[in-house]
């Protein structure tokens, strides 16, 4: 080998291969640009990815959130339905109860107030005065019986406002009024029985009368 030929041409014994020097060189502007703009691609792409699966994610918590509506409303109107329909079947009842109740009361007023226009004391005599007013007297006091009776029963009778009742409490139907003390007792029992001894001090004086 000529000595004289390799130190006047280092550079060709010298130089790296053409392959180890491409893979080692820094990249080039165009190349970085290209990197740059290959980048901001999958950004947005990953960005309109990100989007489409909040909007779907919003998508899913409303209908989470009207499903839960649903079940919950449907549940909570079941209940009250229910409740209403049992609240106001015992009111329907109960309405009807006391219209019944009423009517045959009602009833018993016309018969009570009949009875009463018919007495015609005009048409007494000496001879049955006595057995007359008697008899009178009794239909009065069963019609005052009536009256009493009724007044118990129907708080508009007494003058009184009807009281606001519960559709879920049955209504009270006791025979006393509830501020009844034993006073009260005593005049109820009273007007039952005062007929029955107005027809036997009747009859007692018409006997006195008659001897």
């Amino acid at each position: 080998m000529d000595s004289d030929f390799q130190s006047a041409h280092p550079s060709v014994c010298d130089a790296p291969p053409a392959g180890v020097h491409a893979a080692n060189r820094p990249p080039t502007r165009e190349e970085i640009e290209a990197l740059v703009s290959e980048k901001q691609i999958k950004l947005a792409e990953l960005k309109r990815a990100q989007e489409e699966l909040e909007r779907e994610r919003a998508g899913l918590e409303d209908l989470r959130r009207r499903q839960a509506e649903f079940q919950t409303g449907r549940a909570e109107m079941l209940q009250h339905l229910t409740r209403g329909i049992g609240l106001l079947e015992e009111s329907e009842l109960n309405a009807r109860r006391d219209a019944q109740e009423m009517a045959r009361t009602l009833a018993d007023f016309h018969e009570a107030v009949n009875k009463v226009q018919a007495i015609n004391e005009h048409a007494w005599t000496s001879e049955n005065h006595s057995v007359e007013l008697t008899r009178a007297a009794t239909t009065i006091e069963n019609a005052r019986m009536e009256w009493n009776a009724a007044r118990l029963k129907f708080q508009l009778l007494a003058g009184a406002p009807p009281a606001a009742t519960d559709p879920s409490a049955a209504p009270s139907r006791s025979v006393f009024p509830p501020e009844s003390d034993w006073w009260h007792m005593c005049k109820f029992g009273l007007a039952l029985n005062w007929p029955l001894v107005l027809l036997g001090v009747g009859i007692f004086l018409a006997l006195l009368l008659r001897h």
